[in-house]
């Protein structure tokens, strides 16, 4: 009994951790996102819809920075057997496939409007569809096992495997002849909103990461406790 309230109490005091940087996040971002629309010149040809960039361009650096976390953490456990690295781990998983998967659709609608067509096969989407592949591999193996640790094993080799598409993507523009700019042209104040947006963006998706983490934790604390409680 003092064991589950000493559980209880771990676990709360962490979130409110979460909760007090709630407030400030919401505002950064809020702010991001101010400078988009009210700051932002109008792009003279796609006019407003290029302003999707920003959200865009902020989403697939947080997903390549995730991917490439989540193989660190991955690492990691490889190295120490400790379930906190995969706690890491999956939620980094987790948030690089969010991110996958609003870069695609962002990607889409801007494309779209840039080029008149929701998808080519073009290297740099098509890199990063093969990723945003990867993580949803690792997230549906990860559900087929119970045991957390075979969970975690089987996790960071997917992870590392996901972090070998990373360069790709990154280089694929200067690689592999493709429809996606290698140096965009941009003013000042365009790159000042870029990196607010990618600022707040990526305080954002810590922040989800972390209350994430914390979850898959407290997840892993019940299952320890109900297995304890089965075997006496």
């Amino acid at each position: 009994m003092n064991g589950l309230a000493t559980s209880r109490i771990t676990s709360a005091a962490p979130m409110n951790l979460v909760t007090i940087l709630t407030l400030p996040v919401a505002m950064l971002l809020g702010s991001a996102i101010s400078l988009i629309f009210a700051v932002a010149p109008r792009e003279v040809t796609m006019g407003d819809a290029q302003r999707i960039m920003y959200v865009h361009v902020a989403v697939a650096w947080c997903g390549l920075a995730s991917v490439l976390a989540s193989g660190v953490a991955g690492i990691a456990y490889l190295k120490g057997r400790s379930l906190a690295s995969d706690g890491w781990a999956q939620a980094f998983t987790e948030i690089g496939w969010l991110c996958c998967v609003l870069t695609l659709i962002t990607g889409s609608i801007w494309a779209h409007e840039a080029w008149n067509t929701w998808w080519t096969w073009e290297p740099r989407l098509t890199s990063m569809l093969i990723l945003a592949a990867i993580c949803s591999g690792n997230l549906l193996l990860r559900g087929s096992f119970e045991d957390p640790h075979q969970r975690a094993r089987i996790g960071a080799i997917v992870a590392l495997l996901a972090i070998l598409d990373v360069p790709l993507i990154v280089l694929a523009t200067r690689i592999f002849r493709g429809i996606h700019p290698v140096h965009p042209s941009m003013s000042t104040t365009m790159r000042a909103v870029l990196v607010a947006s990618v600022v707040g963006f990526a305080a954002l998706f810590l922040l989800i990461t972390e209350w994430r983490r914390r979850q898959i934790m407290l997840g892993n604390s019940i299952t320890d406790m109900e297995n304890r409680e089965y075997n006496c």
